[in-house]
């Protein structure tokens, strides 16, 4: 197996060779609107109010027992996260760097354009869609081939490690987090469950078809 490469095609390029690999212009739009959308499910899973994602609860459990901000908790997680890109070899890009600028600021807009229901069945609609809205948001980010979040960079490194699928990966990420999560007293719900199990088969599916294939051969992992 070539450990340059995932099951879907991700290249694991250098960050001057992404730049470099080809329809830049598209893939910046690609990523830019990934994440855009991730803004978007991310206000839709928040407004449902029936469960954060597991990456929430944990971020909720640990903030019981550290004197610090969720805020500042979360970026802790993000750098501890980045950390075990170590042993996976992955490579950052400029996509990691604009998922750490951005998504925050196009949650907080997005956020005002969605109320919370309170309506059950709308509010199940939000939940829904913000599951589906995450998965398409990823494969177009993702697969834009610029580098990933801290996060989904520990899916896309597993699985191309592994030499298993993104939806095994995703799947198992998440519901270690939430069971994480919970145990430090994250308070999770209906929601989270349906994030766990639903986001990595739709994510799986999604990237099938929007994963950019590159014409170049993937650098070597240093």
């Amino acid at each position: 197996m070539n450990l340059n490469t995932s099951p879907l095609g991700l290249a694991n390029l250098g960050p001057l060779a992404q730049l470099r690999a080809g329809r830049l212009p598209e893939r910046l739009v690609r990523l830019l609107v990934g994440l855009y959308l991730y803004g978007i499910s991310n206000a839709l899973l928040m407004r449902s109010t029936l469960g954060g994602s597991p990456w929430v609860v944990f971020h909720e459990g640990a903030a019981r027992h550290l004197p610090l901000s969720l805020g500042t908790i979360m970026v802790l997680v993000a750098l501890v996260v980045l950390l075990l890109w170590i042993p996976l070899r992955q490579m950052p890009g400029l996509g990691t760097l604009a998922n750490t600028l951005l998504l925050g600021p196009f949650t907080d807009i997005n956020l005002q354009f969605f109320d919370a229901p309170e309506a059950l069945g709308l509010r199940w609609l939000y939940l829904l869609t913000g599951v589906v809205v995450c998965a398409i948001a990823t494969a177009l980010y993702v697969g834009a081939q610029l580098g990933t979040g801290p996060r989904d960079g520990l899916m896309t490194g597993f699985a191309r490690r592994a030499g298993w699928s993104i939806q095994r990966v995703r799947t198992c990420i998440e519901l270690v987090v939430l069971a994480l999560g919970f145990a430090l007293g994250g308070i999770a719900g209906v929601g989270t469950v349906v994030f766990a199990l639903c986001v990595g088969p739709i994510t799986q599916f999604f990237m099938r078809y929007l994963v950019l294939r590159l014409d170049v051969a993937p650098a070597p992992a240093q």
